[in-house]
């Protein structure tokens, strides 16, 4: 059997396979695995292989229906650690099958523990030992940091004298942190810190992750520690952290100053800006900014706001004014009761909704005006990367498309401005929606879809079918915003992936010829050829991941990028309800009555 391919697959592509040995037995009893899972997820794979358009469960039938538990209380797709068999026949399914579930009992934690940590101290890589275990890099990283603690606390956790929460809190403590809270541990008269309250403990009070920060990491004296339970860096001390983020916040404030609002408010740390006790007001008319601090590091600035007493107060002195400095008489009993008026703003919003149907102009408006700022109905995130390898980072960060949209960004920021509003997100967030719909409301067709483009972009999920759609759709040039670099290089470990590179940007033989030597070499071939050092430049090529649509680089392997395009050809293509829909999708993308915008992809 070839040695399996590990890879993060979203469990509703997953069914028990009809080879699996327990596959037709009624659904197991799950509850002993449920609450391991549901603190440190899958620690061993599932061993899957491809079945039609799912993957066939081989071995790992319990953890595949303890995950369906769990699923249930989960928003959004769960991603599961498998290990997916290629060029396997039945019969080496069924033998796999058996060695998993009778002859090879997975090892316990603990065995792996000193498993993983000699093999790291003989000097094996991560990556050498998750291929060796069959488990993915970062579930071998957070083992070798709790093989990492002190012997005593491993015992602890060992005798299930400490859970595991405890255990990953205690991995981002010095030496000294983790003798301190066993101190505590022995102690007759203090307690030790458990479960988050421990983590609390270790980084001074309270966890505090790096995202938070309005100040420059690079800049920052304090430490931050890599937590590889989380998914984001904590600040080792939350006094340092504070200190920087309330001069970050004390600039913040001088700069809205200096751009005419006329007051800041910070609040108390742990004060909610209770927006219905606030009223909001332009700048011209006297609003301010709110500052929320909260306890996690998260600042908030509320723009535009005054109290509703000082509302009250303005409108009162307005109304004098107007009656020649007699003040106007308190207002009576309200005409309606709250059942009906319940009712009228339910028959009034039934004739909104109606009028929307046949404005779509003021709809599209309306639209945007909610994806800015949010509503109770409505929830627009933008899109962040998802990557946390600083390599990866640097190579988004540099590529000439990301430069568009922030430039696109930078453009329609200054629009927003001119018009007395913030492109920052949270800014948006609490403005109110009115004044969005207003501004809106005032600008042209072009003005609006362009803003709404941006929008749209800004929040367009990567790793999906949905971005495959739209680079077909606008027929992408990615040679243009994207060629390899050192970062892509360094990421390509199969030399079955680097072969099939060299046969196509050289030759058969050249790929041959250069088979037995290291990975480095034949990379450093690749980019040979690219350059044209010693062949005619080739600088347009790019691997069949980088296409439009995209191509397989090795032939019949699982491969998400083309699994993503086939989802959207599918959804777009095969599944169309008839052929008016099939027409009007050509007519839109711009061809032919008879060629497919959604050409089948080269599998």
């Amino acid at each position: 059997m070839s040695q399996p391919v590990l890879m993060h697959l979203p469990l509703a592509e997953l069914v028990i396979s009809k080879l699996n040995m327990r596959h037709g037995r009624t659904r197991p009893d799950v509850s002993d695995l449920l609450p391991s899972v549901r603190s440190g997820g899958v620690r061993q794979t599932l061993l899957v292989r491809k079945e039609g358009d799912h993957y066939g469960v081989i071995a790992g039938r319990r953890r595949f229906f303890a995950l369906q538990e769990i699923a249930k209380d989960i928003a959004g797709p769960v991603m599961v650690p498998c290990a997916i068999i290629e060029d396997c026949d039945d019969a080496e399914a069924i033998e796999a099958s058996l060695a998993e579930n009778i002859a090879r009992l997975p090892a316990t934690e603990l065995e792996q523990f000193e498993a993983f940590r000699k093999l790291h101290g003989q000097g094996v890589s991560v990556d050498d030992i998750a291929i060796r275990f069959g488990v993915t890099e970062l579930n071998v990283k957070r083992v070798l940091a709790l093989a990492a603690l002190s012997a005593p606390i491993r015992r602890l956790y060992g005798k299930g004298d400490i859970d595991r929460v405890t255990a990953q809190a205690l991995t981002l403590a010095t030496t000294a942190q983790q003798a301190a809270w066993l101190k505590l541990w022995n102690s007759e008269d203090e307690r030790a810190p458990l479960g988050r309250a421990c983590k609390a403990w270790v980084t001074g009070g309270a966890s505090i992750c790096s995202d938070k920060a309005l100040f420059d990491l690079s800049g920052f004296d304090g430490q931050v520690i890599a937590d590889l339970f989380g998914e984001t860096a904590v600040f080792a001390n939350a006094n340092v952290f504070w200190k920087a983020q309330c001069a970050a916040i004390a600039l913040r404030v001088e700069a809205y100053r200096a751009s005419g609002w006329t007051d800041v408010i910070v609040m108390e740390r742990g004060d909610c800006f209770r927006s219905w006790e606030h009223v909001n007001r332009t700048k011209r008319r006297g609003s301010k900014v709110f500052a929320e601090i909260r306890h996690d590091g998260t600042v908030i600035f509320h723009e535009g706001f005054v109290t509703q007493a000082e509302d009250r107060k303005a409108a009162r002195v307005k109304r004098d004014d107007e009656a020649g400095g007699v003040e106007a008489a308190a207002p009576g009993r309200p005409e309606m009761s709250g059942p009906l008026a319940k009712y009228i703003f339910l028959h009034r919003h039934a004739g909104a909704q109606a009028s929307l149907i046949t404005a779509p102009g003021v709809a599209l408006r309306l639209m945007l005006a909610h994806a800015l700022c949010g509503s109770s109905l409505w929830q627009v995130r933008r899109h962040e990367c998802p990557s946390r390898r600083e390599a990866t980072l640097a190579s988004h960060a540099a590529s000439p498309a990301v430069h568009a949209m922030a430039a696109a960004r930078a453009d329609l920021a200054a629009k927003l401005e001119a018009a007395g509003l913030s492109m920052d997100e949270a800014s948006l967030r609490s403005t109110s929606l009115f004044t969005v719909f207003a501004i809106l409301l005032r600008w042209t067709d072009a003005e609006v879809m362009r803003m709404l483009a941006f929008v749209m972009a800004d929040s367009l999920e990567s790793g999906t079918g949905i971005a495959e759609a739209v680079l077909q759709v606008c027929k992408t040039d990615l040679v243009a915003s994207w060629a390899p670099d050192e970062a892509f290089f360094d990421l390509i470990r199969d030399k079955r992936v680097l072969h099939a590179m060299l046969t196509d940007i050289g030759s058969k033989s050249l790929a041959d010829s250069v088979a037995g030597e290291t990975a480095a070499v034949q990379k450093q071939v690749i980019r040979d050829r690219i350059k044209g050092a010693s062949s005619e430049p080739r600088p347009d090529w790019r691997p069949g991941w980088m296409q439009v649509p995209p191509k397989r680089v090795v032939d019949g392997a699982p491969s998400p990028v083309i699994e993503a395009w086939e989802s959207a050809e599918r959804a777009f293509y095969r599944n169309c309800k008839c052929d008016t829909d099939t027409l009007a999708l050509r007519a839109f993308c711009g061809t032919s009555k008879t060629a497919s915008p959604f050409p089948k992809a080269n599998t």
